[in-house]
Order: structure tokens, then sequence, then C-alpha cells
């Protein structure tokens, strides 16, 4: 896959499992209608969509909300315990876009059960009916066996990805490798990614998996950083030529152990895997040529890489760093604008100015004393 083109992830093997998965439901239970997964993210407490298979499309896609303002999903999470609502129409007084949307599709019933994993909550699997009534105790009894298993693969695939990003922490740390990829930055960054796929991913037909994965792969983008001498990394002032060549370096460097990665944790198959080379190798590029390694331009820049770019240098400009204080938001939105549509991808920057205030909460949540 040509990594100057966009890569397209219509086909990804996850949604096909669990359409294949719906289909034999199906066969027992004709009337289940629809099957999702949302996911949960404990640091910042947002439940997000993640994967769905549907019989006439997805009547709730790229939404998320604060568990702790789901007092319902909530108690489930807490107590572990699945339930079962056989008519959705008691919710119509619940003024949220959850039970707005769903009941807008037609869907009358639903049973819902916690997703665990070594007892922690990773999120929920929800069936849906058009019927009423229709999730008996023998139906729920059923489709329980389905449940782990749709959770199981779901959690399957984005351990793949932890586990990475945990062998990525851990050669930092040996190799006592230091500079601006603080816990707080990648956090942020991988946050502010996010958020302008979000913005993005109605014009461009983004699905839920490539806004998640795109969120576990962001904090990856600088891996070959480690390869890059610390006096270099942390100097102060401007870098000569040859310094700046060998900081340059970093992204073929980065190309290189991700691939060694790969193979050492056989992640070949691993789903967007390509994603992951796209955001290494690609997001230094610039729109109108200018960047680096490969000197793409627009659209021969994937997507993934436009976005971590924009993620990145804002939060780098926002943030304090060996050589230079913090700017303010203004100033930073200022200079990416500026620099929009040469450098950086302008939809891509608009995406993260129009939603301040969600950069803002993110900046105070994750919000570091030191650099970072």
């Amino acid at each position: 896959m040509s990594l100057s083109q966009n890569t397209e992830y219509a086909n990804d093997k996850l949604s096909a499992r669990i359409k294949e998965i719906h289909e034999e439901v199906k066969t027992w239970m004709p009337r289940v209608n629809r099957i999702s997964v949302a996911l949960y993210e404990p640091e910042t407490d947002i439940l997000k969509t993640f994967i769905n298979s549907t019989d006439e499309g997805s009547p709730l896609a790229h939404y998320e909300a604060e568990l702790a303002k789901v007092a319902s999903l909530q108690q489930m999470a807490q107590e572990r315990i699945p339930r079962v609502i056989n008519d959705l129409t008691v919710l119509a007084g619940n003024d949220t876009e959850h039970t707005r949307k769903v009941l807008e599709k037609g869907y009358l019933s639903s049973y819902t059960v916690p997703i665990l994993h070594n007892d922690d909550f990773h999120g929920f699997v929800f069936f849906n009916s058009s019927e009423l009534n229709y999730f008996t105790e023998t139906v729920a009894y059923k489709l329980s066996v389905y449940a782990q298993l749709v959770g199981l693969l779901c959690i399957t695939e984005l351990n793949t990805i932890r586990t990475l990003q945990a062998a990525v922490k851990a050669a930092r740390e040996i190799s006592h490798y230091r500079d601006e990829e603080t816990g707080g930055h990648l956090i942020r960054m991988a946050n502010f990614s996010r958020i302008i796929a979000m913005e993005l991913a109605p014009g461009h037909n983004l699905s839920d998996e490539f806004v998640e994965f795109l969120f576990h792969f962001s904090p990856l983008h600088d891996i070959g950083k480690i390869a890059v001498p610390d006096e270099i990394l942390l100097k102060e002032g401007k870098l000569t030529d040859e310094e700046r060549t060998i900081m340059q370096s970093h992204v073929p460097k980065g190309g290189e152990i991700v691939e060694k990665l790969i193979n050492g944790f056989n992640m070949e198959k691993l789903l967007k895997i390509d994603m992951l080379r796209n955001i290494v190798l690609c997001h230094h590029e610039a729109m109108d040529g200018s960047g680096y390694p490969q000197g793409l331009r627009g659209d021969e820049i994937p997507l993934e890489a436009r976005i971590v770019s924009v993620a990145d240098v804002f939060d780098a400009l926002t943030s304090v760093r060996p050589y230079k204080e913090a700017w303010s938001n203004d100033e930073a939105f200022a200079f990416l604008k500026n620099k929009s549509p040469s450098v950086f991808d302008e939809q891509c920057v608009d995406a993260l100015l129009c939603q301040r205030d969600r950069v803002e909460d993110i900046q105070k949540r994750f919000h570091e004393d030191s650099i970072g």
C-alpha cells in the first residue's frame, strides 16, 4: 500500500467479523437489528462509539458522552451486570442524543452488556431490536455468548496496540530518552487528533474505527527520536544544518523501528497497521511539498498524517520546551492559520479551531507544570 496515497479502510477485518457474527445471530434471532460497541476511555471518562453492524445503517456514529452523565450506563459499568429494556419509548423523556437517535431509527428494545477484561471495564456491547419486548430471558441468555465474543474481539485488537505503546515507552526509559514527548504531550496530542478526526468524519466518510485507531497510533508519531542524540534533541539554541539533518533522520529511523516492532510482535495483520506507518513516515510532510522526507504534496499525504501534524504542532507550540516558553492558544492558532494551506491542511486546522472549548478542556485535564 503506497504511502503517497490516502489509504482506504472500508473493508476492515474487525467490521467484517462483527457483521458475520450479526448474520449468525439473525439465523437464531432474526429481529436483532443492530449490534454495536462503545469503548470507554478512563482517563477522560468518555464513552465513544467504535464499531457496529446494522440492518439499515447506523443510528449512532461519531458519538461520545461522559459516562458520569449517563447514570444508567454508569450504574451498569459499576455493577458489571447486563441490562434489558424491552420498551425504549419509556426513555422518550430522556433528552439525550443517544436516546433520540435510537428511537428515531425505530429501535424499541435493547440488551446491553458491559465489556470486562481482567475485571476492568472497557465499554459496552449493545443489541437492539425494532420489536417491543424482544429480549426475553431466553434471547438474552443466547446473546450473552455473542456479547462476550464481540467484546473479546475488540479488546484483543486494542490490547495489541497498547502492548506496542508499552514497548515503545520501555525503550525510551531504557535508553534514557528525554525530550518533549512527555506523557502529557502525548495524551493531549492524541486527544487533539481525535477531535480533528471527529470533526472531519462526515466530510471524509471516516469510520469510528478510523478515529479510534488514530487516537491510539498518534502518540507513536515520533518514535524515531529514540535514535537522536540528546545533545541535539535537547539543544536550547538553533540547530546547525548538520544537526538538523540528524534530527530529521528520526522519520526514516522511526519507520525502521516500526517495521521491527511489527515483525517482532507479529502485528502485520493488525487492523490499520498501515495507518501507523503513514503517521510515522509522513507527519512532517507539508501541503506545498516543502516537508520531509519525501516531499509529498496535498492529498499525497495520508489524511491521518495531516491530522497528527496539526495536533502535534499545536500542542508543541502551547507547551514549554527547553528552547522556548509556551505560546497562548491564540498565538498557536494564528500560526497554524498563517501556515495553511501551504504547510498544514486547512481543514484540519479549522477542525481544531472550531472545537476550542474541547481543546481547552483537554489542556486543563492533562496540564503539566514542568515541560510537557
